[in-house]
């Protein structure tokens, strides 16, 4: 609820998604370096070289929407923070998990989280809404999108990968995210991919690779 609350919040008052998605990018670097006092687990070098080219990588895909002089207004502070709690909250939720929940009941666990999500972002959307909704098609496709795919489907494969790999190994391929993306909008809304997130793509790739190799 946090996780997503935040981001999403921030991106619809105004924040750019590439800003945004920077922010959260530093999840994997986060975890990474929680992973060895909280979990006792070992980050090797090359695993840090790994979620640093990761980083580096993200932050070229998403260059050509980094323009902060034209975009950011004076009340875009609000957004940097809730971006930045939302990405405190995916971190500290990945190390919960792995310490204390990879044991539990795969789908007991899902309608656990679902149903306390659902009811903090239920009360914030009195605070933060106007309670009008439109039920258009896009509308539709959206949030049947947003429940099965994202909340469901995505936070589902999140658990299994937490339960048989290392947290800091997992939160890497957060990383995968945005280039993903960047190819998806390239196909579907017609957005340029320059030299530079091409080569970004190819950079995070390769910092994946690195952070999520067994030896």
């Amino acid at each position: 609820g946090t996780y997503l609350g935040g981001v999403f919040w921030a991106i619809d008052n105004g924040l750019p998604a590439g800003i945004s998605a920077l922010i959260v990018s530093l999840q994997p670097l986060v975890t990474g370096l929680a992973a060895g006092p909280l979990l006792g687990e070992k980050v090797s070098p090359r695993q840090w070289a790994g979620l640093i080219l990761g980083f580096l990588g993200v932050a070229m895909v998403v260059e050509q929407k980094l323009n902060f002089g034209a975009e950011l207004g004076v009340g875009d502070g609000a957004g940097f923070i809730a971006c930045f709690i939302g990405m405190i909250a995916i971190s500290s939720g990945t190390l919960y998990q792995k310490r204390f929940c990879v044991g539990e009941s795969l789908r007991g666990h899902q309608a656990i989280q679902l149903t306390a999500a659902a009811l903090f972002i239920g009360v914030l959307s009195f605070v933060f809404e106007t309670q009008t909704l439109v039920w258009a098609p896009e509308f539709i496709v959206a949030m049947v999108w947003l429940v099965c795919v994202m909340s469901i489907g995505t936070f589902t494969l999140l658990y299994v990968l937490i339960r048989r790999g290392a947290a800091s190994q997992v939160s890497s391929l957060f990383y995968l995210v945005p280039p993903v993306t960047a190819v998806m909008a390239y196909f579907l809304f017609d957005e340029t991919l320059g030299s530079l997130a091409l080569a970004g793509m190819g950079i995070t790739v390769v910092g994946v690779a690195l952070a999520t190799r067994q030896n």
